[in-house]
């Protein structure tokens, strides 16, 4: 029975010098965005990262092994695999190794094979959370309680602006997790850069989050952390028009009885139709920005390990 994951040689050379890694979610290819878009943007923020001098990890479970990085079939195949590729959490990952099945990993699994493999760092687009309407469906993302209890540092714009950010904002508290802001003092939204609520503290500088990041994890104080990033001022869409299409496609999903992790992919679908392809443009960009910050943070936090 498989233990720990298979680690491609690039990562596992990086590893064993105490070198940058940076995790990559794989559901953002396989379910967040279409062939070959998916895969060709995956490529780029693979390419990102080693700009930076970090080496890119992205995760996912192909034929029942748990992979840190993939190689270039491994990524086609997830890309061509599509929606019809399983959606892994962290429930789903021993079915899927039991049955040597193919899996695309969301945030809470991504985070878990990362762990595992001790990387810390992690790139992602946005983190799942607290549904709209929460107080009657419960419907709440398994990623906020793995970064409840997991020690990996998640580079995102937030949360997904589809949800409920107060009550995703309130689990995050009440669960020890901070919020960091990179250069701003207000939560971004996904595809906006200010949602209305604020963060636990700004910071600006890598550096500085790597320092957070080793105070919490040498202090016994297990668990992740949300390093909230602000789309590119560049692609940000505006706020009523996000939600606007939002509500349209919360809508439609009511409609056609979309519900639990088949929602999320839904309607990142219809938004990208609502939006004329703006939302989708806006997706890549973020993922790739999330990237070159992830690269960073890796690179400070592998200086200061070394010291």
């Amino acid at each position: 029975m498989v233990t720990a994951p298979d680690v491609s040689s690039e990562v596992d050379a990086a590893l064993r010098a105490g070198g940058p890694v940076v995790a990559l979610e794989s559901t953002i290819i396989a379910h967040g965005m279409p062939w070959p878009q998916n895969v060709e943007t995956a490529l780029a923020v693979e390419a990102e990262i080693r700009a930076l001098g970090a080496i890119p990890a992205t995760i996912a479970i192909i034929d029942g092994r748990l992979k840190a990085g993939l190689e270039r079939d491994e990524l086609e195949r997830v890309g061509r695999g599509g929606r019809d590729l399983a959606k892994v959490s962290r429930r789903d990952i021993p079915i899927l190794v039991a049955r040597r099945g193919t899996g695309a990993t969301t945030v809470a699994a991504t985070m878990i094979v990362a762990a595992l493999a001790n990387i810390r760092v992690f790139a992602t687009g946005g983190i799942g959370g607290v549904h709209r309407g929460a107080e009657t469906s419960l419907d709440i993302s398994a990623d906020l309680q793995e970064l409840a209890r997991t020690s990996v540092a998640v580079v995102c714009a937030g949360a997904k602006a589809i949800l409920d950010l107060r009550l995703t904002l309130e689990y995050l508290e009440t669960h020890g997790v901070p919020v960091i802001g990179y250069r701003t003092d207000r939560l971004p939204a996904f595809w906006s850069r200010d949602s209305g609520f604020g963060v636990d503290v700004r910071v600006d500088e890598p550096d500085d989050i790597a320092r957070i990041m080793q105070a919490k994890w040498q202090l016994g104080l297990n668990g992740g952390l949300v390093v909230a990033n602000p789309i590119p001022e560049a692609f940000e869409l505006p706020r009523a028009l996000i939600e606007d299409a939002i509500e349209h496609a919360l809508r439609d999903a009511r409609a056609q009885n979309v519900t639990g992790k088949a929602l999320t992919p839904f309607l990142l679908a219809r938004l990208n139709a609502l939006t004329g392809g703006d939302s989708l443009a806006g997706n890549i960009e973020l993922v790739r920005d999330n990237a070159r910050l992830a690269a960073r943070v890796a690179v400070a936090y592998s200086a200061l390990s070394a010291e």
